[in-house]
């Protein structure tokens, strides 16, 4: 069983940064494929970016050279950096991990691809 706990979400205006954290729980930290998707008001969840134990990288379009996506397996944590925030960009964050790592990591785009979820932390960006 995995555990995960998302931080750093908040208020921010357009143009701003937010760094967001997910501290997982468990041994195995580094063997799990790790991602982020959030949830705007009303709409489906969606997928942000994805990492791979190696640290191969995989990014939605609308975010593609705005926001990096990181880990740090000796602390078992992973990372969003959100630079160049947008009002659309507003929604809930969800940190998620896979313990199948063996998946290449551009197909890690569907949310029920991931076992364990965290609960969520709010960004929203102002106009």
């Amino acid at each position: 069983q995995v555990q995960l706990v998302e931080s750093g979400g908040g208020l921010v205006q357009a143009g701003g940064s937010l760094r967001l954290s997910c501290a997982a729980s468990g041994r195995t930290f580094s063997n799990y494929v790790m991602g982020w998707f959030r949830q705007a008001s009303g709409k489906e969840r969606e997928f942000v970016a994805a990492i791979s134990r190696s640290g191969g990288t995989y990014y939605a379009d609308s975010v593609k050279g705005r926001f990096t996506i990181s880990r740090h397996n000796a602390k078992n944590e992973v990372y969003l950096q959100m630079n160049s925030l947008k009002p659309e960009d507003t929604a809930v964050y969800y940190c998620a991990a896979d313990s199948d790592g063996s998946i290449p990591i551009w197909t890690m785009k569907r949310s029920y691809q991931y076992d364990y979820w965290g609960q969520g932390t709010q960004v929203t960006v102002s106009s």
